[in-house]
């Protein structure tokens, strides 16, 4: 099928399916022996992972678009998007309630003391404000100052993988291929943000 904006509710579908499908087999695989007799740790690896790659998939959309010659592509990005809210959401979750219990002390103490956990939350906050702001009624309030909230999902494509870096207690290998993709991702975008670094030098040279 050749791509064309016509295509676009039959993408959205397939993205919104795809990007469910990991939830929908956490139950099976919970009931099924796939975790262990202790699957917290596993079960934010598991979230954590598919945050991150939704990540990047989002990261992804811009340069598939402009090499494909089709700007309908950039409406992908919003749910991929809010789908990698929801695994980060998840994750978080999983972290203080089966990890921490609610030990509200404890989870302060170890944001502050735990630097993995304080990138963490970091990037966390900031797709927060992201989805948050997602809608067009806030595109519309916020004008051209709701794309320069938008660039932030760039310093969280930086802040995710690095997180997973320091978390992982052995096994270097898949943190650096993220955390490569991600730079890569990021590279491909550095005319912008020569654009952005020209245009601040010299608003601050004035």
């Amino acid at each position: 099928m050749r791509l064309n904006p016509n295509s676009l509710p039959w993408l959205k579908a397939a993205l919104q399916l795809g990007a469910a499908l990991p939830l929908l087999w956490l139950p099976w695989a919970l009931a099924a022996g796939r975790f262990s007799a202790d699957p917290v740790p596993e079960l934010l690896q598991y979230l954590g992972d598919w945050a991150l790659r939704l990540l990047l998939l989002t990261l992804c959309v811009s340069p598939l678009a402009k090499g494909l010659r089709a700007g309908w592509l950039i409406r992908l990005r919003r749910p991929l998007g809010l789908w990698c809210f929801a695994y980060a959401s998840l994750h978080l979750l999983v972290w203080l309630v089966l990890d921490l219990q609610l030990a509200w002390g404890q989870i302060g103490a170890e944001i502050i003391e735990r630097g993995f956990i304080t990138l963490g939350m970091a990037a966390w906050l900031v797709l927060l404000l992201l989805a948050a702001t997602s809608t067009q009624g806030w595109q519309r309030r916020l004008g051209r100052r709701w794309q320069q909230l938008h660039n932030g999902i760039y310093l969280a494509a930086l802040l995710v993988p690095v997180h997973f870096w320091w978390a992982v207690k052995s096994g270097w290998l898949e943190p650096a291929i993220y955390l490569g993709l991600s730079l890569a991702l990021l590279w491909w975008r550095r005319d912008k943000f020569a654009r952005w670094w020209r245009g601040a030098y010299r608003r601050g040279a004035l």
